[in-house]
């Protein structure tokens, strides 16, 4: 069969080239970008399209060798929020549906669509174009629902039916783990046989290990600090409240432990977090973890390079989400040989060897985090050897693995589609 060539990636609700931990910006940012340049870099043509979020962004940025990101407009630029979106759904596909027309007959070999909004638009370019569809969820409301964060909206009715149609219509699906694969088929009815498992990966070039005492003295740490960092989206879901509970936990036990302790919280409000932005720094207040000699530091979103050196530089991550498809940000602190601390939940269970590379907590009741969290600090042994598997289990995971997975799915699916025509 004739190789795939050109690829349509459609993303929405949040640009690849958007700064990850603020806004809607995160893992799937990441996973957009980083899959488009390794399929780049074996000769494939991406377009990616995202909706336009500023009249100062350029309609068609080159944004890597191979990599052209579209900058779609639809609707206002600003003020729209994610759950406003599906009324714009018409729009974007039409503008999607121009670029193509533009171009000569069987621009695309396939279309893959990233978020349940862009498969809608996916499920319609599929059907116009005559080429497959492969969806990657990311996430799913009746997971999420299942699970809800304190403070936390559950998900409308809307996207759960949005999410059915798409599951439905895509040739093939791409779940992060095999816990997700399950829910796609436990919860949304998948066809198992139109269902692959492909693990995200980590850029091993940019998350590697650094200097400790280097990186500290870079970022402003004390080289013998206890350094307990979450980084990530403030938003109920990524609980980052859980880490400053277990914190203040720690300290009523172990009050000598204040004045080594350094809790760095690296990126911005997100999601229902914006409603109350300031509203995690107001619980460091009353948990008395913030002031003249508090704990807490607030460090606004970091590009990649310098979040590698944050990791390089903790004693441990927290990961306290209330669901994770994934978790890059727990492999990425692996890849630095920084062990994590993660609830035991979706993709973090996957991502995380439980007393091998990081400790994994049930639950997010802060006294279990305390524990957890002790025991890194206060074991020196289970440390070293935590840092170890650390650095051993993220590089089970890597960006060109990863698309020559994703490249197997889009032959399948196209492959598939041909012989039912």
């Amino acid at each position: 069969m004739d190789p795939i060539r050109r690829v349509a990636m459609i993303s929405l609700h949040t640009s690849p080239l958007d700064q990850p931990g603020t806004g809607d910006a995160g893992g799937m940012n990441v996973y957009v970008i980083e899959l488009s340049k390794r399929l780049a870099a074996q000769g494939i043509a991406v377009d990616v399209f995202t909706r336009a979020t500023s009249s100062a962004l350029d309609p068609v940025v080159p944004a890597y060798d191979g990599v052209t990101v579209h900058h779609v407009h639809a609707g206002p630029f600003e003020g729209l929020t994610k759950g406003e979106l599906p009324g714009q759904l018409c729009a974007f596909a039409r503008e999607v549906l121009r670029a193509e027309a533009a171009q000569p007959e069987g621009h695309y070999d396939v279309v893959h669509s990233h978020y349940w909004l862009s498969g809608q638009v996916g499920a319609l370019a599929r059907d116009r174009w005559g080429v497959p569809l492969v969806h990657t969820m990311h996430t799913m409301a009746k997971v999420k629902n299942e699970a809800l964060a304190e403070g936390d909206s559950p998900e409308p009715l809307a996207r759960t039916i949005g999410e059915e149609q798409v599951v439905e219509a895509a040739d093939m699906l791409v779940a992060n783990t095999d816990l997700e694969a399950k829910q796609l088929i436990n919860l949304y009815d998948a066809d198992p046989g139109r269902l692959e498992v492909v693990h995200p990966g980590v850029d091993l070039s940019v998350f590697r290990p650094h200097d400790k005492r280097a990186v500290r003295a870079e970022l402003g740490l004390p080289p013998d600090a206890a350094v307990l960092l979450f980084a990530g989206r403030i938003q109920p879901l990524k609980a980052p409240d859980v880490l400053l509970r277990a914190v203040a936990e720690l300290l009523r036990q172990h009050p000598w432990l204040r004045s080594r302790l350094v809790v760095p919280i690296v990126g911005g409000p997100s999601g229902s977090g914006l409603e109350h932005p300031e509203s995690l720094a107001q619980l460091a207040t009353d948990l008395g973890l913030d002031g003249p000699h508090g704990v807490v530091r607030f460090v606004p979103p970091v590009a990649q390079d310098e979040l590698a050196r944050w990791y390089a530089a903790a004693t441990l991550v927290a990961v306290p989400s209330y669901n994770e498809s994934f978790g890059l940000v727990a492999v990425e602190a692996q890849a630095t040989g920084t062990p994590v601390v993660a609830a035991a939940v979706g993709g973090l269970t996957t991502a995380v060897r439980d007393g091998v590379s990081g400790l994994l907590v049930d639950g997010h009741d802060p006294r279990a985090w305390a524990a957890a969290l002790c025991q890194v600090v206060a074991d020196d042994a289970l440390r070293v050897r935590l840092e170890a598997g650390a650095l051993e289990q993220a590089r089970q995971f890597s960006w060109e693995r990863t698309a020559d997975r994703v490249l197997e799915v889009y032959g399948r699916a196209r492959a598939e589609l041909r012989a039912a025509v």
